[in-house]
């Protein structure tokens, strides 16, 4: 996507005004949230909150049906199904809860997926995958399908298979729901360091206060908004202040 002098200054992923429904049931009521690049960001809420629709529809996996959701200023939400999907495996990277690999291939060919699905010799892909693997420390289960290995095996997978095409932002949607407190710590630690160490941005969705301290900035969504603590409170109107002091002075 190319990126337009004047949007250079604009965050590298923004959702703004986000409705969706899930047939009557609503799941965004006007979810607007902001993604610096290199910035980790978690997303906390109660289940059912919004918080994994709000994901969904940031990473371009769903439409919402209406507001915005822009890359470097550029609308994503607008694009083609096929173009949402060509970013999916180059601008973006993906980890869900159960991690989703592919049950037929090993560890090693389920990490060079996104890259041969791009074009990439399979030599090459395979290379590049190993490589992650052994970054995340299961270069050893290469050879293993996601049966074989422990569920904090075969996310620490998944991680690879997420930043093997280097991607700028790593969406992680509860990637620590299935694994035990140890493993939980293991896997994120991890990611952090990846995505630290790469430069990319990552949106974080969790139910969990540990996993989420992981993070730069917590945002909470509660009834599909999005409340953030660290934003500005908005400016009292000058006529608005002087009339509370007058009050505190009468009173």
């Amino acid at each position: 996507m190319t990126v337009s002098p004047a949007a250079s200054a604009a965050p590298l992923l923004a959702a703004r005004g986000l409705h969706l429904s899930h047939g009557a049931t609503p799941a965004l009521r006007g979810a607007s949230l902001t993604v610096s690049a290199g910035e980790a960001v978690a997303v906390t809420g109660p289940s059912g909150s919004g918080k994994s629709s709000l994901l969904h529809c940031m990473s371009g996996i769903l439409r919402p049906d209406s507001g915005e959701v822009r890359l470097d200023g550029e609308r994503l939400d607008t694009l083609p199904e096929e173009r949402r999907s060509a970013l999916r495996r180059t601008d973006f990277g993906i980890v869900f809860q159960f991690g989703q690999l592919v049950p037929e291939l090993t560890a090693l060919d389920n990490t060079a997926l996104p890259l041969l699905l791009g074009g990439a010799r399979r030599k090459a892909a395979q290379e590049t995958a190993g490589a992650w693997l052994e970054r995340f420390g299961v270069r050893g289960q290469a050879g293993l399908r996601p049966g074989e290995m422990s569920g904090g095996q075969a996310q620490r997978v998944a991680l690879a298979r997420a930043l093997v095409t280097g991607p700028r932002i790593v969406f992680a949607d509860e990637p620590t729901g299935a694994l035990d407190s140890l493993a939980a710590e293991q896997v994120m630690t991890a990611l952090v360091h990846a995505v630290r160490e790469t430069g990319a941005a990552l949106l974080l969705v969790t139910h969990d206060a540990r996993t989420a301290a992981f993070a730069e900035r917590e945002v909470t969504v509660l009834d599909g908004t999005v409340h953030d603590p660290s934003a500005a409170p908005a400016a009292v109107p000058a006529a608005a202040g002087a009339a509370a002091r007058r009050t505190g002075e009468d009173a």
